[in-house]
């Protein structure tokens, strides 16, 4: 599956915020990619169809093989392969994925499955509003929250990606 790239332009380090969007439904990833090109944060967008080439993404596997660290991770849940409850167990059970943000970001589930997503070490539970202009409010909002309020480990992760894992250091 091919990955999609939206570039806005880069903040004033250098570098942008980058988004790892898992969406199998097409109008809601260019909706997730207009309400970012209007945010006030800079990101990198990465969109996939589905939990096993998430997986193979955030492992640089395959065609994969030259992807970014995500700092964050938009999940939908219902997808076909591998939907996003199987994902966010294989993802938090990986010691170097695991640190990653995910919020889930779905249509609407039962109360039982809000509460297996939370059990799994979601960041966040998100309902998509069916208007699309609330969709993208609410998407520009968790942009700019995770972006400019939440401190992410970005020097951990950074110095993971050039240099390797910190246990494997001598």
């Amino acid at each position: 599956m091919l990955v999609k790239e939206l570039r806005i332009p880069k903040v004033s380090n250098g570098t942008a915020a980058k988004i790892l969007l898992i969406e199998d439904n097409e109008g809601d990833a260019v909706l997730t990619q207009e309400a970012l090109l209007e945010s006030k944060v800079h990101v990198s967008l990465h969109t996939v169809r589905d939990g096993v080439e998430a997986l193979e993404f955030l492992r640089r596997d395959g065609q994969h093989g030259e992807a970014v660290r995500a700092d964050l991770i938009l999940l939908d849940l219902n997808m076909p392969r591998m939907d996003g409850r199987e994902f966010l167990e294989v993802v938090k059970q990986d010691a170097e994925l695991s640190s990653i943000p995910v919020v889930v970001l779905t249509t609407p589930e039962a109360e039982t499955d809000i509460l297996k997503t939370y059990q799994l070490q979601a960041s966040y539970f998100i309902t998509k509003p069916v208007d699309s202009d609330q969709f993208q409010h609410i998407v520009r909002q968790i942009s700019e929250f995770w972006f400019t309020i939440v401190r992410l480990p970005e020097t951990v992760w950074r110095y993971q990606t050039f240099v390797g894992p910190v246990a494997s250091r001598p």
